[in-house]
């Protein structure tokens, strides 16, 4: 008598399910904003349930936090010279923010984290640092040198996308890098 293994275990396929949801998290906030983007609405536009979600994030700022990560990625800086490599910095944070849903769940999880400590240190701790290290060893500066340029930026963007509704336009993103350079020539 021979036995026969199942070619998979038991139960639904559970690999790519984080890709899965972090498209259906940012084409949901991207068709209806942020505050209106639940997980319920993700994971009906995901195609799972929401204890399904819930089980790997506890939060809709955790998901959006993670699904952060996932869009921005890496750096991939650009550059000989320290001016360089932050006009590039800043034109691909600036290409990010403006990838549809990213924005949009950027200033959401952003604003969430002003009334909410725990969210505030999930957005500090898993997305800001890595960015915030990486541009301190790249340039050689400071903590609080780098963490100003990062509000500077990035704020300036989130705020022109909050009054807009739109990412902001080549020729403004060309005037902020022109705006900030001075500081690392």
């Amino acid at each position: 008598m021979s036995s026969t293994t199942p070619a998979r275990p038991p139960g639904r396929p559970r690999s790519g399910i984080n890709a899965v949801v972090f498209a259906a998290t940012l084409s949901t906030v991207h068709e209806l904003g942020y505050a209106r983007a639940t997980v319920e609405r993700i994971a009906a536009a995901a195609g799972i349930a929401k204890t399904t979600i819930y089980r790997r994030w506890p939060t809709k700022g955790a998901l959006i936090v993670d699904c952060l990560l996932d869009a921005f990625g890496p750096v991939p800086l650009e550059g000989g010279s320290r001016a360089e490599i932050m006009s590039f910095a800043i034109r691909w944070v600036a290409g990010k923010i403006g990838e549809p849903g990213v924005g949009d769940a950027f200033a959401g999880v952003f604003s969430d984290a002003v009334s909410d400590p725990e969210l505030r240190e999930i957005l500090s701790s898993r997305f800001q640092d890595p960015y915030r290290i990486m541009l301190q060893d790249v340039l050689g500066e400071p903590e609080h040198v780098v963490l100003f340029y990062i509000d500077v930026i990035v704020g300036t963007l989130l705020h022109r996308l909050g009054m807009t509704g739109e990412p902001m336009v080549d020729a403004d993103v060309d005037a902020l890098v022109e705006l900030v350079l001075p500081a690392f020539r």
